[in-house]
């Protein structure tokens, strides 16, 4: 398609957002060479779309039964004839693309939107067998830890159908707990895997950054992007986990080469003897219910007699991993997920040409229905980037080291560190119209132990404590980077001397 050049009205603007200070002499002295210029651009979609694939012809359909509000489409896409989840139903995060069926992150900015690729996920679960079941909804751009600010609607949690499911993988985890489907995926970048698993009584693991690759996905902010399991079991995350994993060379959060594991087989390997260390900053935070820190305590106490030493120990870092987080979450993903239309630039790897016009368009003409969560993240982002030039990012990356290395060196003593994955159980359900006051905390409050662990990339599990007040609440396990084997090892021993995980009660209708 031809590109029409710039006018003088557009040149003068470029000029000026540069500050390049060109008169209207010289800008018109360079309209011929940067016209000049757009030949390549053309040429470059002439060459991209004649190797495009189109999107295949898969059915899909509005979900007939949905009272958790959880299926935003639901389909019937079956894997290979045999593999490690063979016969196994999964739920799709919605931004997570699956080829010829609608994709909309839970936003009206991408509504509208149907992929022509499977992510590299996808494609392993339907190698390994599994039968894709439909995509499940998510909060807004992702950008919440309540269930409340999606589209088309909010997410209902499984045990109290009038609370917060979590997000930002809210229908993952109220599918997988409910019963609707065996397996789900969900991503990660504050929390969005354990926030839901540990509100509505699953489990969710957060792999190790770049284990699993990110490729198709709606990126928020490289650095801290995951996919990951949610499930019923540690059983089942550590078989999802075992055909999740691995290089797919498109991904550059993804290092070059990653051994394989057999995290299903590694089950088997007893836990007893191995280290637990209790990070002291992780209890009674501002926002801690006391009766979930008992949960988490009571469930450290289950290990202990399970064979597995357990003692306090003080991460004072931990305390600051909020403010480094902050940075990166608002600035990084305003540069990246907005400004950037989600991919950004200056990083190789396999784009979506296609997600980022659609969504580019629809950011611009559908702004203004984004989430106060996501216009909280532009206005601060794009401030503080403006403000410093991008020095605050660059300053929270530096410290993002600093903050690895805190939880490595306490990781030298131990095998494992854990702590309540959220302060409180899950909160009523608020309205999209909830004023900012009560909006905000109700959507991010509760990511103090959660956000950390996506800036410094160790793996992070979250599994169900006993029910607070009838509720769930979890215990999160974190391990060494790329040791994700002993987290689930820990998790599995906990699961195993508890007898399972409670589940909800059935509903009537």
């Amino acid at each position: 398609m031809a590109i029409p050049p710039p006018d003088p009205a557009r040149l003068s603007a470029l000029n000026e957002h540069f500050a390049f200070g060109l008169s209207e002499t010289e800008l018109a002295e360079y309209g011929p060479a940067v016209a000049a210029t757009l030949t390549a651009s053309e040429r470059v979609e002439e060459l991209y779309t004649a190797t495009a694939p189109p999107p295949p012809d898969r059915k899909w359909a509005e979900p007939a039964d949905n009272p958790l509000g959880a299926w935003y489409v639901t389909t019937s896409i079956p894997g290979a004839a045999g593999g490690p989840l063979a016969g196994r139903t999964v739920a799709v995060k919605d931004n997570v693309p699956v080829a010829g069926v609608p994709m909309m992150n839970g936003s009206r900015t991408v509504e509208g939107f149907v992929p022509r690729r499977d992510a590299t996920v996808v494609t392993r679960l339907l190698d390994a067998g599994a039968t894709i079941a439909g995509k499940s909804v998510c909060e807004d751009l992702c950008f919440s830890g309540g269930s409340f600010t999606s589209h088309p609607g909010p997410v209902r949690n499984p045990w109290d159908p009038a609370r917060n499911a979590g997000g930002s993988s809210s229908g993952s985890a109220a599918l997988v707990v409910s019963g609707a489907v065996d397996l789900a995926l969900g991503g990660d970048q504050g929390g969005s895997v354990r926030i839901p698993a540990s509100f509505c009584g699953g489990v969710g693991h957060k792999p190790t950054h770049g284990l699993v690759p990110y490729t198709g996905a709606f990126p928020i902010e490289q650095t801290i992007d995951h996919l990951g399991p949610m499930t019923r079991t540690v059983a089942d995350a550590a078989a999802m986990l075992t055909v999740l994993a691995g290089v797919d060379g498109l991904d550059p959060r993804q290092p070059t080469a990653i051994d394989p594991v057999d995290y299903a087989a590694a089950l088997g390997d007893p836990a007893d003897g191995l280290r637990i260390g209790v990070v002291t900053e992780g209890f009674g935070t501002p926002v801690s219910d006391p009766g979930v820190d008992d949960a988490v305590r009571d469930a450290v106490a289950v290990l202990r007699g399970a064979g597995l030493a357990a003692e306090e120990v003080s991460i004072p870092w931990h305390a600051d991993a909020m403010a480094v987080w902050n940075v990166i979450a608002t600035e990084g993903a305003a540069f990246q997920m907005i400004d950037g239309n989600a991919y950004g630039m200056n990083s190789p790897g396999l784009y979506d040409p296609e997600l980022i016009a659609h969504y580019a368009a629809g950011r611009i003409t559908r702004g203004a229905e984004l989430s106060k969560t996501v216009k909280l993240v532009g206005l601060s982002g794009r401030y503080t980037f403006e403000l410093g030039g991008g020095k605050y990012y660059a300053m929270a990356r530096n410290l993002a080291l600093d903050l690895r290395r805190a939880y490595d060196d306490a990781l030298t003593a131990y095998d494992a560190l854990v702590m309540p994955t959220l302060p409180y159980t899950a909160r009523e359900l608020l309205g999209r119209d909830a004023p900012l006051d009560t909006y905000l905390p109700t959507a991010l409050s509760m990511i103090g132990n959660t956000a950390p662990f996506d800036v410094t990339g160790h793996p992070a599990a979250s599994v169900p404590t006993a029910l607070v007040d009838g509720l769930p609440a979890g215990l999160m396990i974190v391990g060494k980077r790329f040791d994700d084997a002993t987290v689930l090892r820990v998790a599995h021993t906990y699961e195993q001397a508890v007898g399972g995980f409670p589940a909800p009660p059935p509903r009537a209708g």
